[in-house]
């Protein structure tokens, strides 16, 4: 176990919530630590463009109790990406750390999440290369190579997904590789269009994959046979970044990066419809791009979305009709819980909305740059992940930061090892992030 403080500023509970006596009072009454020692550092900012909409009777913002999960097999967690409201301990602590390999640097990134199941914790590093831990102790397991033999260069892979015993890999050398989760032994590969920079995902004995040019791959679980295939308006430039499909039932939601979004039957990827997450209001370089960065979520019947574009919908899953729609725009995959939709907007505010109207409820002003005085030094936000009434978001310099989903109020932070632009992840009671220096950390 390292060294490293405990986390006792995130276990503080909403003052609404919970009667407290005083404000050094914190989870389940027991007296908080002394603040830190250094010099303090803004983690907030007053420069938000949003407001919340005061119209009409004030919301309260009511959430699902928080429930244990097991495992996070895939990004977003399950293959809906509708994880709710996650169970972890009130005091949270460092328990390991250990480290998952090479990390991002000015030629490759890591892009994906960690995942756990059967109590091991898995990861995949910026050269391709696959590892398992044990979720208890942070001891490597093993370490699997995914570069093919006749490729001697190694690309920017994807992300992992898990599923009943098998890893799968979407990797940046046009491949998707099947591994056996207990040994990392190679079982199958299998050749697709284009490199890819998300991570799979997985249901029902099909594993769906998008390339860098907006085609989608599914194919068996099996054997890796390409069972249809599916393609959008192919993109000159993009985000360093992947997405991952939403499945739930006979539908997978398919995110491109020209903004277009197709709702897919899986047993034969015919469409059922189609929608378009494209504005015309930015101009600069990097709001151009109209990639839907942020994964979509399938949720009781709705569909949410966000592109880089300034747009946030919510469809009708059944029909695609439009429920409504915001001029807002994420690169970051929003959260749902109860009746409530989370995210970090491209303007680095996160913000709490009415999933049925989309009414913004609060907003609250994360830091944009490094050193505010000259705007130098863009401060990137990941997450939201919510897990026991604290919504937890990492950053790239190197903070790990609680908001109260109720008020969006800050509720304590933590220093990480380096940047984490990698959203956290939450099985068994346990928070694991991955820094982008590959150091993987597990907090109970």
């Amino acid at each position: 176990m390292s060294g490293r403080a405990s986390w006792p500023a995130l276990a503080l509970l909403l003052a609404s919530a919970l009667p407290l006596g005083g404000c050094d009072t914190g989870w389940l009454g027991e007296k908080a630590a002394p603040p830190l020692p250094g010099k303090r550092i803004s983690v907030l900012s007053h420069d938000k463009l949003l407001e919340p909409e005061i119209a009409g009777p004030a919301v309260q913002v009511v959430l699902p109790p928080p429930e244990p999960n097991d495992e996070w097999p895939q990004a977003g967690g399950f293959s809906n990406h509708a994880m709710h409201h996650m169970e972890v301990a009130g005091n949270l602590h460092e328990a390991w750390s250990s480290d998952a390999g090479s990390g991002s640097g000015k030629r490759r990134r890591l892009l994906g999440q960690p995942v756990v199941a059967e109590n091991h914790v898995f990861t995949v590093d910026a050269d391709s290369q696959v590892t398992a831990f044990d979720a208890r102790t942070g001891k490597r397991l093993w370490r699997a190579d995914t570069i093919p033999d006749n490729d001697f260069e190694v690309y920017t892979s994807g992300g992992i997904a898990y599923d009943e015993g098998r890893l799968f890999v979407a990797t940046g050398f046009a491949q998707v590789v099947a591994l056996d989760a207990r040994t990392g032994r190679l079982l199958w590969r299998q050749t697709v269009s284009g490199p890819m920079r998300g991570a799979p995902t997985v249901r029902g004995g099909r594993v769906f994959a998008i390339t860098v040019d907006n085609q989608t791959y599914a194919l068996a679980a099996d054997d890796g046979a390409v069972l249809w295939t599916h393609s959008g308006i192919a993109e000159i430039a993009g985000l360093l970044a992947g997405n991952s499909p939403a499945v739930d039932g006979n539908m997978v939601v398919v995110p491109y990066s020209s903004g277009e979004l197709f709702a897919l039957r899986v047993d034969s990827g015919v469409p059922i419809w189609q929608d378009s997450l494209v504005t015309i209001r930015r101009t600069e370089t990097v709001g151009a791009l109209m990639d839907i960065r942020g994964r979509p979520i399938i949720d009781r019947g709705r569909v949410y979305a966000i592109s880089n574009g300034d747009m946030l919908v919510c469809l009708d899953q059944r029909t695609g009709r439009r429920l409504w729609e915001k001029e807002i725009g994420g690169v970051q995959s929003p959260w749902i819980a109860g009746d409530f939709l989370f995210l970090v907007t491209t303007h680095n505010e996160a913000i709490a909305l009415e999933a049925k109207t989309g009414r913004v409820v609060w907003v609250t002003q994360m830091q944009t740059w490094k050193d505010p005085s000259d705007k130098s030094g863009r401060v990137l936000w990941s997450g939201p992940v919510l897990a026991s009434d604290r919504l937890i978001l990492g950053s790239s310099n190197g903070l790990m930061v609680a908001l109260s989903p109720y008020t969006g109020d800050m509720l304590g932070w933590q220093e990480a090892p380096d940047g984490v632009t990698i959203p956290p992840v939450v099985a068994n009671g346990t928070l694991y992030f991955l820094t982008d220096d590959a150091e993987l950390v597990a907090y109970r």
